[in-house]
């Protein structure tokens, strides 16, 4: 087990990535790895896409990015692997015949994440950035299709146990698409702050979140690349340094006069943050309004910027797995 290479790929609504690594103790080091934007629910959330189709636009450039991470699987003689695919690929009637024709182009077998899987494989990711002393957390991933919230209790030292968790079908792609991609009204970025504010009031009453506040206090972690990208602009970093930002503890109101100040920009400002990009530019605002209205409806002075998540926690529960199994082993 000691030899073997251990690969994870997340292909999401906007990102296809992967991570390659060798065991290091009862976790991993990683070798290699790789991150593109794909966009592959690209359309989804069009009125006109009534069949929820995957565009072939889509499909080639996430191909092609999946080409490059079966040769980084090969190069690094990979003995376990995990490829998995969440909000776009749950939506996408097509996704069989994309998934056919992933395995025969690039021979990845793709398997698609639960809402519930991608949640907990999320937390198994970014488990070590919550803070012992926390009795709850709540953690969330604002992704291309979907947002993912995550009710945890911390009471136990390193431990952490899903209380509850909601997927809400809101994310940065497909709010992109509904409000353009160069300057957001003032209105628009307020009007998703609101109706994303009415799903987390389900969520919130449901398990009684802000009642629990009122008598302690809770650590709130996100992890997603509109958090990295704001923790990138928070340290005021020429260029995205994720040694640097992940971890890191971001002030609520250095977070929203951040904001603030991007719903202001149009897309050519964005552009040229380089914590930003072009491929992220149009994505950031609707991203800050939807972390906006979490964040207003759980009042926290901090919130942990993870860049973790679903990858890493498909690279500890394989390394998991083979442990248990050689445990089980008896000695010849």
């Amino acid at each position: 087990m000691e030899d073997d290479i251990y690969a994870a790929i997340d292909l999401g609504t906007n990102n296809c990535r992967l991570l390659v690594a060798r065991m290091c103790n009862d976790s991993f080091r990683v070798i290699d790895s790789y991150s593109r934007i794909v966009r592959l629910g690209e359309g989804l959330g069009d009125a006109k896409n009534e069949t929820c189709t995957l565009g072939d636009n889509a499909m080639n450039r996430t191909i092609e990015a999946l080409m490059v991470c079966a040769e980084k699987i090969q190069k690094n003689r990979v003995t376990r692997c995990r490829s998995v695919a969440t909000e776009a690929c749950r939506r996408a009637t097509n996704r069989h015949a994309f998934y056919d024709r992933v395995e025969t182009e690039t021979g990845i077998r793709l398997e698609t994440l639960s809402p519930e899987q991608e949640a907990q494989l999320t937390l198994d990711g970014c488990r070590q950035l919550l803070t012992p002393r926390t009795s709850r957390a709540l953690v969330f991933d604002i992704g291309g299709g979907s947002t993912e919230l995550i009710w945890v209790d911390c009471t136990d030292p390193g431990e952490a146990r899903v209380i509850a968790m909601r997927s809400f079908p809101l994310g940065v792609v497909t709010l992109a698409e509904t409000y353009g991609n160069d300057i957001v009204r003032r209105d628009d970025y307020d009007g998703i702050i609101g109706s994303f504010d009415a799903e987390l009031a389900g969520f919130d009453d449901d398990f009684g979140i802000s009642e629990y506040m009122l008598g302690d206090t809770i650590q709130m972690l996100g992890t997603s690349g509109t958090v990295t990208t704001l923790g990138g602009i928070y340290l005021n970093l020429s260029r995205y340094d994720r040694s640097k930002v992940d971890g890191l503890d971001m002030r609520v109101e250095t977070i929203k006069a951040i904001s603030d100040r991007l719903c202001k920009m149009n897309f050519q400002e964005r552009a040229r943050n380089g914590c930003i990009g072009r491929e992220r530019a149009d994505l950031v605002v609707v991203g800050c309004a939807i972390m906006e209205a979490i964040y207003q409806r759980w009042p926290v002075i901090t919130i942990r910027a993870a860049d973790r998540g679903i990858r890493e926690g498909l690279l500890l529960n394989l390394i998991s797995q083979d442990t248990s199994r050689c445990a089980e082993t008896p000695a010849a």
